[in-house]
């Protein structure tokens, strides 16, 4: 069952407010423990912001363009962008919000797992627990040479795409490795500080190993990658976290 949709800078979908089992036993260490986690509803872009997207923020900002742009694996509008560091998606996320006069920013580590699950518990990937070769998704079938556009790769019951195997993208949390074994019931902010910001959905380089919807990763958030990018949330009613 999909939930409602509304549009500001694309597609954005509603996450309904309720439970989910975060982590996963069979995975990393930084997955462990598997512990319930509630969270309010929240909206989240169907897809990552993309090259054209990013442009109009760069063109009304004077901001830097992404160091990939002149490549062509990364240069199609319809492309995820690319390149961005952490510092860069937060500040897009501040314009957003200035031009639209809604309050978006990055997803919470937690929001992006409950979303990539698409209402599906404890599933190693967002459409169950069959390996993505066995379903053939173009952007596993893909050579290595950048990420597909946006749409292109898998869809999951909340109507969300590419949150698998398309590019990392950046959450709000500072990264901590074992933040599992202290993390609230509601609403986890992830760790007070650190050096590493977190990072989910795995990339077109890095496909399976980061992929699954309990696989984690991070970055330090001065750094700009080839495969990472991020897309936008918004807390439920417009109220601010």
């Amino acid at each position: 069952m999909r939930a409602d949709k509304t549009e500001s800078n694309g597609q954005l979908i509603l996450v309904p407010a309720g439970n989910f089992l975060m982590g996963s036993g069979a995975g990393q260490d930084n997955e462990k423990p598997v512990h319930r986690v509630w969270l309010k509803a929240f909206w989240i872009a169907k897809f990552p912001v993309t090259n054209a997207d990013y442009r109009c923020f760069v063109g009304a900002t004077g901001a830097a363009a992404p160091p990939f742009w002149h490549e062509t694996p990364f240069a199609d509008p319809h492309k995820p962008v690319v390149g961005v560091n952490w510092f860069e998606a937060r500040a897009y996320c501040q314009w957003l919000t200035k031009t639209s006069g809604k309050p978006f920013r990055l997803p919470t580590e937690a929001e992006w797992e409950k979303a990539t699950r698409g209402g599906l518990e404890q599933k190693d990937y967002p459409w169950g627990d069959l390996a993505p070769s066995a379903l053939a998704l173009p952007g596993y079938d893909a050579k290595n040479d950048g990420p597909l556009a946006v749409g292109m790769g898998d869809v999951n019951d909340y109507g969300l795409c590419d949150m698998s195997g398309g590019v990392h993208e950046w959450c709000s949390d500072w990264y901590k490795a074992n933040y599992y074994a202290e993390s609230p019931e509601k609403n986890p902010q992830g760790a007070s500080a650190g050096k590493r910001r977190a990072s989910r959905g795995g990339s077109w380089r890095h496909r399976v190993k980061f992929s699954r919807c309990a696989a984690r990763s991070s970055l330090d958030p001065s750094l700009r990658y080839a495969d990472y990018g991020f897309r936008v949330a918004m807390s439920a009613g417009g109220e601010e976290r």
